[in-house]
């Protein structure tokens, strides 16, 4: 009996993966040109010869990353802190560079101050 849902297997479906070899994600939206694998193609369906374009490792040397844009971290851990644990992680860049920014506008400032 499968506990999966065909909601979390579509979901599985765009999974990236990433190579622990090399660091290289594999993104089923985009392909493999060099491997001529068309964009779309899950993970899970990629032929069982195909390595990685960068490095060569097999198949079962990528591991599942999620898909992108997710919060980052643990799910059980997404909900504490200040929210700012549910920010996927171009939502905390801007969240940081915009404090930074902020910040040098208030040092600059005090140049104004007499």
């Amino acid at each position: 009996m499968s506990t999966e849902t065909p909601e979390t297997k579509a979901e599985q479906a765009l999974d990236r993966y990433e190579c622990r070899s090399c660091g290289y994600i594999y993104e089923p939206t985009k392909g493999d040109g060099q491997g001529k694998i068309p964009p779309g193609t899950p993970f899970a369906e990629l032929p069982a010869d195909w390595r990685c374009p960068v490095c060569g490792a097999k198949v079962s040397q990528f591991e599942d990353i999620g898909v992108a844009g997710t919060a980052s971290g643990f799910a059980e851990n997404l909900g504490y802190g200040f929210g700012v644990n549910s920010m996927t992680p171009g939502q905390k860049n801007l969240l940081i560079f915009a404090a930074l920014f902020l910040a040098f506008l208030f040092f600059i400032s005090l140049y104004g101050l007499n």
